[in-house]
């Protein structure tokens, strides 16, 4: 017997020396879906995971830096939110609103689903990942999941994507109602969203998941992808979400998911005009939005000449033209500013309202002012303005005057500066990647197969 025993734990010492567990990390083609997640697959990196990345070739050079294994697009289509056009040139005659969101969902997600899945089958082949992490709009999710008997953990770096009971159709950007009425409407939005909006990439993807018997009865494109994740992450806290009674089972908070940032080895940037000025404001469009006219020059005109320094990042779109026309002193205008930088400095942030962004402005305790309704930015501004963070100016095309009065606004009133605070404090009681690490770790321990077999076959010999 005591023989037996030594050999039962000498079988689970040597089973606990086995290679490192394997985790592909994969995205949709955007920065707002890679750059969240590279903190994290740092981290994991450093637990001691293989972790290895499917994507966009436009992330080669980035993932090169962060010494991070590369497979890149290979069957499936190079398509992203600046090249759609030149890639898919008939999305550029359609005026419709409605017509172009069906035209993006499905060609820029639904129809790139098999052509990840057959890029990531084949990477399988020579790299057997135990493990899927992805962002939450990543098309290959069911694929995997169903197809290749993988679990997949979905990172949410958009708000909540899932339909609720209590809300109104995720997408446009409409806030919770409490009257009978407004709940009706809500109900009415939902039915309209999947019966007419939307019927168009729900009945492509329906057709399209069938030809590979996977099951998505009538549900949009975002429900399935919640519904078809082992788990979803979702970067944020309650507090910067609207409340559900239907939260889905598979849905945890994980706080704020950010970027990864090497540390010693780039200098912090700094500027002495930021002590010159009593008020100083942060603003930028990301990098996907080329157009300066939209939101960086009525910012850069509402602030001419005056007593308050404004510091526009440009993601370089146009960004000699606006330091010739904007030279003034009290301007700071750069391709881009590390935010860790000059958000301590600030004292309220402007955007088009990138998740990722938001999320950045919320953990320095800046007060917002943010202007964006396309790409699902009218989802994140609405939360903003909802939760009394800052104020949604509810336009892709604000003017100079709006913009001033909403700064002077955010700046005066101190509801907004004590709310932002609040959930700030929410997000300091989170570490996004420790709880990260413990739901793989539950996935993981949880897949293993073939142990106990393995273990008694060492007892009996």
């Amino acid at each position: 017997m005591k023989n037996n025993k030594m050999n039962l734990e000498e079988a689970f010492r040597l089973i606990g020396q086995t290679s490192p567990k394997k985790i592909l990390f994969a995205c949709a083609p955007a920065d707002g879906h890679f750059n969240p997640l590279t903190g994290l697959a740092k981290h994991l990196q450093k637990a001691g995971y293989d972790v290895r990345w499917y994507c966009s070739q436009a992330y080669a050079k980035k993932l090169e830096q962060l010494q991070i294994h590369h497979y890149p697009f290979k069957s499936a289509l190079e398509v992203t939110g600046v090249n759609i056009e030149q890639v898919i040139p008939e999305r550029a005659a359609l005026k419709n609103p409605v017509q172009k969101l069906n035209f993006d969902i499905i060609h820029f997600f639904i129809k790139r689903g098999p052509e990840y899945y057959a890029d990531i089958s084949g990477i399988h082949l020579s790299f057997p990942f135990d493990l899927v992490i992805a962002d939450c709009a990543f098309t290959g999710i069911p694929f995997i999941t169903d197809k290749m008997n993988i679990p997949v953990i979905s990172v949410g770096v958009l708000p909540l994507t899932e339909t609720s009971r209590d809300l109104a159709a995720n997408g446009l950007g409409l806030t919770p109602a409490h009257s009978f009425i407004g709940k009706r409407k809500q109900a009415l939005s939902r039915f309209l969203a999947n019966k007419i909006m939307f019927r168009k990439s729900i009945r492509v993807m329906k057709q399209l998941m069938s030809e590979y018997s996977i099951t998505v009865d009538n549900m949009n494109l975002f429900d399935v992808l919640v519904k078809k994740s082992t788990l979803l992450l979702q970067s944020g806290t309650p507090g910067f979400e609207y409340s559900r009674s239907d939260l889905g089972k598979n849905i945890r908070f994980i706080g704020p998911l950010l970027p990864y940032t090497s540390k010693g080895k780039m200098p912090s940037w700094f500027d002495g005009r930021l002590f010159a000025y009593k008020k100083v404001i942060l603003v930028t469009q990301g990098t996907v939005e080329k157009d300066i006219n939209k939101l960086l020059v009525p910012v850069l005109e509402a602030f001419r000449d005056t007593d308050t320094l404004v510091i526009a990042t440009t993601g370089g779109s146009e960004t000699a033209r606006l330091k010739a026309k904007f030279s003034g002193n009290n301007f700071i205008i750069e391709d881009f500013i590390p935010f860790a930088d000059v958000m301590p400095y600030a004292n309220a942030y402007i955007s088009n309202g990138g998740y990722g962004g938001v999320m950045l402005g919320i953990t320095y305790q800046l007060p917002m002012v943010v202007a964006g309704v396309h790409e699902g930015k009218n989802e994140i501004n609405a939360r903003v303005g909802y939760f009394n963070l800052g104020i949604n100016l509810k336009t892709e095309r604000p003017t100079r005057l709006q913009i001033r009065a909403a700064v002077e606004e955010v700046l005066t009133n101190t509801t907004y500066k004590e709310h932002v605070i609040k959930l700030s404090n929410e997000f300091n009681t989170y570490n996004p990647n420790h709880l990260c690490e413990n739901y793989v770790r539950e996935i993981l321990e949880k897949n293993t197969t073939g142990l106990p077999s393995r273990i008694m076959q060492f007892n009996a010999n």
